[in-house]
C-alpha cells in the first residue's frame, strides 16, 4: 500500500479531541493535522516524537494535513487506523494470505449481524463464505504486539457477531494487522479490556479463526510482512 507523497518530518505537540494532532514542521511552522486514529494510541504519543505528515490541497477539507506515521520505540509506526482495510486487499491479490486464498469474490463492507459491516466477505465455488472482521493493532508491549490499546464495546459485539456467523454454517476470521516491524508474537491485552478477552476466547473456541501478521514500514509504504504467532493457534492444528 503505498502512502501519500511527499511526507512532512515534525515533531508532535499534543494530540486532543481523538482526531486532532499539534506539530511543529521541520520548517518551523505549527500546524494542526488530522488524526484518523479513534483509539487511544497508547505508546505513540510522545511529546516531541518524530512524526510525518501528508498534505492536503483539497479546499472542501477542514485541515491540510493528515498524521501519516510516528517513530515509536526506535520504528515507523503508521497511525492511520483504515491502512489495513487497504492492505489485505492487495495481499490477497499478491496471494500473500495462503490462509484465506481460494476465493474469488471479495465483497467490501457488507452489512450482516445486528447493523454491523463486516471488512471483507470472500465467496467462492462449492465453499461457505468467509466473513473476515480486520483489526488494527500499533500497540507493542515486552516484544509483543497487543490489542486492544483500551476498551473496545464495539469489537466485543463484532466477535458475538463473528461467533454466530459460524454457528449459520459460514466460516469466520479474526485478523489483527500490525502496522509495525518489532513485534514476535501478538496477545490480547486483557488488562486493558478484560471484557474483550474473555469474549475472543469463547469465540475462538466456537470456531472463531484468529490470524495476525505484521507489516514492513518504510516512508513510501506499508505491505503485509509476515504471520506472526498468537495465543489461539492450537486451532491451526484441528
Amino acid at each position: 500500500m503505498d502512502l501519500p507523497s511527499p511526507l512532512h518530518r515534525g515533531r508532535l505537540l499534543r494530540r486532543y479531541k481523538r482526531f486532532l494532532a499539534d506539530v511543529r514542521l521541520d520548517d518551523g511552522r505549527e500546524v494542526t493535522a488530522h488524526c484518523a486514529n479513534p483509539g487511544s494510541m497508547l505508546g505513540l504519543l510522545a511529546e516531541g516524537a518524530e512524526v510525518w505528515l501528508a498534505g492536503n490541497s483539497d479546499p472542501k477539507r477542514k485541515l491540510a494535513w493528515s498524521w501519516e506515521m510516528v517513530r515509536a520505540d526506535g520504528v515507523l509506526v503508521p497511525v492511520n487506523t483504515s491502512n489495513p482495510n487497504r492492505i489485505v486487499p492487495e495481499a490477497l491479490a499478491a496471494g500473500a494470505l495462503p490462509e484465506l486464498s481460494g476465493y474469488d469474490l471479495i465483497r467490501r463492507e457488507v452489512r450482516y449481524g445486528q447493523g454491523s459491516r463486516i471488512d471483507l466477505l470472500l465467496q467462492g465455488p462449492e465453499r461457505p463464505a468467509c466473513y473476515v472482521e480486520i483489526k488494527n493493532v500499533h500497540l507493542r508491549r515486552d516484544g509483543m504486539a497487543a490489542f486492544p490499546d483500551s476498551v473496545t464495546a464495539r469489537g466485543t459485539r463484532h466477535l458475538k457477531e463473528l461467533v454466530d456467523m459460524v454457528g449459520a454454517g459460514a466460516r469466520a476470521v479474526l485478523l489483527f494487522i500490525v502496522q509495525r516491524e518489532d513485534c514476535e508474537a501478538f496477545t490480547v491485552a486483557g488488562d486493558l479490556d478484560p471484557a474483550y478477552a474473555e469474549a475472543l476466547e469463547l469465540a475462538a473456541r466456537a470456531g472463531v479463526e484468529v490470524l495476525c501478521y505484521d507489516c514492513s514500514v518504510t516512508l513510501e509504504s506499508v505491505d503485509l510482512r509476515r504471520w506472526l504467532p498468537t495465543a489461539f493457534d492450537w486451532k491451526r492444528a484441528l
